[in-house]
């Protein structure tokens, strides 16, 4: 498994209007294609998620916006 990119995604909490950083990294298994990782761990409510993307939606994670950042969360 090879880390391809990762970016850091600010939010606000919206049980406590917190700001915070959520981390996302994208990874290439040779097996199963690519991996998304999403971590909010800085949160009260902290989560994590591992999303199994084809190779488009990959490529349309990577070229997001700064606005669009963090659409994978929804």
């Amino acid at each position: 498994m090879q880390m391809i990119f990762s970016r850091i995604v600010p939010f606000v909490d919206a049980q406590s209007l917190a700001s915070g950083q959520a981390r996302e990294a994208l990874f290439r298994d040779s097996q199963s294609g690519f991996i998304l990782y999403l971590s909010d761990s800085a949160s009260s409510n902290a989560q994590e998620r591992i999303i199994r993307l084809e190779t488009r939606e990959a490529l349309i994670w990577l070229n997001e916006t700064l606005q669009d950042g963090g659409s994978f969360w929804t």
